[in-house]
């Protein structure tokens, strides 16, 4: 019964990680990297303060 358990796991772990490279694939082919690059240079320059 353990060893199914474990087996259940390994196939969850695998099918979040496609998924996760997939919806990661999915925003830089959207063209999200800019935007949230974009979103940080803001965020340090106003609230950090740095420039």
């Amino acid at each position: 019964m353990n060893k199914n358990r474990r087996q259940i796991f390994r196939v969850m772990q695998i099918f979040i990680l496609v998924a996760a490279f997939g919806m990661l694939a999915y925003g830089i082919y959207r063209g999200e990297v800019s935007m949230v690059l974009n979103k940080a240079v803001n965020i340090c320059l106003e609230c950090i303060g740095l420039g």
